[in-house]
């Protein structure tokens, strides 16, 4: 048989986390060759986990473990180091800084955002001393700085800014938090809930300072000194010396590219819920650059889930793109890749398949993007635990039928806060306590029925009945180890079963550990015991249980 393929060009600005993982996506849904992949990334070194940065920080994570999987498929390539400079959506084609051109068929962007640097004295360009918290090479920076600065200023309370106000301190700076709020993370924590996290903070070493912002940085011979506040009520322009101050203000989306080329961009890149510009079909945007009508929160999770949503319609395009004849009477029809093995009599999905099955109700309806799932917010401070997700946040208004209920506790540092409508869980805040907090994620991003009285919902189980499972053989089989990937308890056995026999196997295979990290150590202790249990009966190892263990399951007995 004689085929014309003629491969739709894709070209993908941005080569971070959404972009990388966009990528990915597409190389999976490419069963015929029909893609044509050009990245271009503007930083030099390969993929790496960003989320990961305040762990840098912190010390509990090595710079060498927060990257990405590098794309080896010769259906893609990657320019590293390679600047897009200007878009001619007439031509299509993409200009690059080293003079290179990169025709079209669909262009993405996913430039991501940059850090904001407040407009105060001092800040005009960075001085030594000062960094924001947004890249590898801040990290690395940050870090250094650590070593002859023993004191520190951490400017901005949310989520970013009180993960790295706790790192340092734990690396025995002398730390002191500034936010402007009447309470940190004010966005997902109401008062209360911020009041016990700054008891948390303080707890840890952290000096927290609310209500006030920075009016000047104070620079002598090049490098920072300190920090000078106003509207401090104990004293006007109060001076922080520190020699090391780092900026958590928040990001600005990368829309210049776009505004350039004539794309209509108000905070983002503006595009509807196929993710494609409304000045330009043939441009799309994923990640912190976009702006979707359901609006951005910022997540990682959620770009991510746009990655996939825009893979499944680009691959669909370049299907309907490819030319070719129908094959021989005596030729064998061409299939999808072994990966993306369809369930036929006899045989079970490929993982790729059963992985994406979980966020394949993610399309538009007349509602929008379902969310849910792709919000939860989790800060990385150690043993300090706060979740927030969903309905949460000061100033929140209730919509009608919503019931809120709420567990104060600040002399036992904890907070707990469940909004329920519809018999479900649809916002959930959580402070000091992580086995609460598990469950009320499982319950949110499962749609799990919640209990008549939802005030059950505050409360870790304490009867014998109800103790966390000994064993990650009392875990449900559709037990959520990996939140960011939605990565199942049977995946992972799935996976072991299919050959698997490290945890960074089962990464590679389902991409579970490389979000948050949080969900490491329980998918490294149930690979060991899934191989510890492995049956001798040709399949691997067992089927996992698909009974529910008494009471309410806990992935931190892992």
């Amino acid at each position: 048989m004689n085929t014309l393929r003629v491969p739709l060009r894709v070209v993908i600005v941005g080569h971070g986390m959404v972009g990388a993982r966009l990528v990915d996506e597409l190389l999976r849904r490419d069963a015929d060759g029909a893609l044509d992949i050009t990245v271009l990334g503007a930083e030099p070194y390969e993929p790496y986990n960003r989320v990961l940065l305040s762990d840098v920080v912190a010390g509990r994570t090595d710079v060498a473990a927060i990257g990405m999987p590098l794309v080896d498929d010769e259906r893609a390539r990657v320019l590293r180091g390679t600047v897009a400079m200007s878009v001619d959506r007439d031509a299509r084609v993409v200009l690059a800084d080293d003079g290179t051109r990169h025709p079209y068929d669909h262009l993405v962007l996913a430039t991501g955002s940059s850090a904001r640097i407040p407009a105060i004295p001092g800040l005009a360009d960075l001085p030594a001393g000062v960094h924001a918290l947004r890249t590898l090479d801040d990290a690395r920076e940050i870090v250094a700085a650590t070593v002859n600065g023993p004191r520190a200023v951490v400017v901005g309370g949310g989520v970013l800014g009180v993960e790295a106000a706790h790192g340092l301190a734990g690396r025995g700076l002398q730390v002191t938090l500034v936010h402007p709020a009447a309470s940190p993370m004010e966005r997902q924590l109401d008062t209360e809930a911020g009041t016990v996290l700054s008891a948390g903070l303080e707890a840890a070493g952290v000096t927290v300072r609310t209500g006030v912002q920075p009016s000047e940085v104070l620079v002598v011979g090049g490098r920072a000194v300190g920090v000078r506040l106003e509207g401090d009520v104990r004293e006007l322009g109060e001076v922080l010396g520190a020699g090391l101050v780092v900026l958590a203000c928040g990001t600005v989306p990368e829309t210049g590219l776009a505004r350039d080329a004539g794309l209509a961009v108000d905070r983002g890149v503006v595009v509807g819920h196929d993710l494609a510009s409304v000045s330009d079909p043939a441009v799309h945007a994923v990640g912190d650059c976009a702006q979707p009508p359901e609006g951005s929160r910022g997540l990682v999770a959620e770009g991510w889930d746009q990655a996939r949503r825009l893979a499944e319609r680009l691959a669909a395009l370049a299907a309907d793109h490819s030319v070719a004849s129908l094959p021989a009477a005596d030729e064998p029809v061409r299939g999808p890749r072994e990966h993306l093995r369809l369930p036929k009599e006899g045989q079970r999905p490929s993982l790729a398949v059963r992985l994406g099955a979980l966020m394949s109700s993610r399309a538009a309806t007349d509602h929008g993007i379902e969310t849910r799932g792709t919000d939860v917010v989790k800060v990385k401070a150690g043993s300090l635990s706060i979740v927030s997700m969903g309905r949460a946040g000061t100033g929140r208004t209730p919509a009608p039928g919503e019931r809120t209920v709420r567990l104060s506790d600040p002399d036992a540092g904890r907070y707990v806060e469940a909004v329920v409508a519809g018999g479900l869980l649809v916002g959930a805040t959580c402070v000091g306590d992580p086995r609460v907090a598990a469950d009320l994620t499982a319950a949110y991003t499962r749609r799990t029925p919640v209990p008549a009285d939802p005030a059950f919902l505050l409360l870790t189980p304490v009867m014998p009945a109800a103790a966390p499972a000994s064993s990650p053989e009392h875990m449900p089989d559709d037990a959520t180890v990996c939140r960011c990937n939605g990565v199942t308890k049977h995946d992972i056995a799935s996976c072991v079963r299919d050959g698997a026999s490290t945890a960074e196997d089962v990464a590679k295979a389902t991409r579970a550990t490389t979000g948050c990290g949080g969900c490491t150590e329980a998918v490294c202790g149930l690979v060991d015991w899934l191989r510890t249990t492995q049956v001798a009966d040709g399949d691997g190892a067992p089927e996992p249980s698909t009974a529910d263990a008494p009471g309410r399951p806990s992935l931190t007995s892992l």
